[in-house]
């Protein structure tokens, strides 16, 4: 997936500026950035969801400008929140999904893949019933339940415990290893530096930096921005605080 010189713009706000950066096939790259930093717009765009002022979006090769239905039908989106039906069962919304995306689901196929996001003993609760460390596992699955070549996940362990957050990694580790290219929003440094291959951070819609974790660390570790804020030795939260800024966004 390629993003070039993309600019989105709300009537006289720039939400996005001249942004580009590249996501090989199987990697896991983080966009990091502050609240407003452009993150949303940028997913938005690529998903589109929004019609960029300017710049070019490309999935597997396809302009997603020029063919948007083309574009969508290789793409996986898992929100911060998501929302199914909330008196459907486990197996009815995976039958639904699959049928929405023309992905014959027989019995056995979807005991399988329940059984491998530990939600095969639950598939006849509710989504309702359901913890949110299992709905974020269900939702993950039927973002990729059609194999898309790149899966958009936005903040996906959001207000998970621990145990449920160290299992949705494992999964999306998972994914990355099957060939899925995964584009990934988080505002914790800890899961940008342990799941990440890469991550670009962004802020006021530009982009600042863009590297491996430890890259990042080591190219900026001497700036003075980040040794300002740093507590002994450099980390990434420290990185992004010193280049992004201290003030708490809303």
């Amino acid at each position: 997936m390629q993003v070039d010189d993309l600019t989105v713009a709300y009537q006289q706000r720039t939400a996005v500026r001249g942004v580009s950066f590249e996501i090989e096939r199987g990697e896991i790259f983080g966009l990091l950035g502050p609240n407003g930093a452009g993150k949303t717009s940028t997913l938005s765009a690529i998903e589109g969801l929004v019609k960029p002022r300017s710049g070019q979006v490309l999935v597997d090769g396809v302009d997603a400008r020029k063919n948007p239905l083309d574009t969508k039908a290789r793409l996986g989106v898992q929100l911060q929140t998501s929302s199914f039906q909330p008196e459907l069962s486990i197996e009815q919304i995976a039958r639904l999904y699959g049928g929405l995306y023309g992905v014959r689901l027989t019995r056995d196929r979807i005991a399988d893949s329940l059984q491998a996001i530990g939600l095969e003993e639950d598939r006849g609760k509710r989504f309702k019933q359901l913890s949110g460390g299992q709905q974020q596992r269900l939702a993950l699955h039927i973002a990729t339940i059609h194999d898309p070549l790149l899966l958009l996940l936005d903040e996906p362990t959001a207000g998970l415990d621990p145990q449920s957050r160290r299992g949705l990694w494992r999964r999306i580790e998972q994914l990355r290893g099957e060939g899925s290219s995964i584009l990934l929003t988080t505002h914790s440094m800890e899961e940008a530096q342990a799941v990440c291959d890469r991550v670009a951070i962004i802020d006021h819609g530009t982009l600042l930096t863009l590297g491996t974790p430890a890259d990042l660390i080591a190219k900026h570790q001497n700036d003075p921005r980040v040794l300002e804020v740093a507590h002994g030795a450099v980390t990434l939260e420290d990185v992004f605080i010193g280049l992004t800024g201290s003030e708490i966004r809303d």
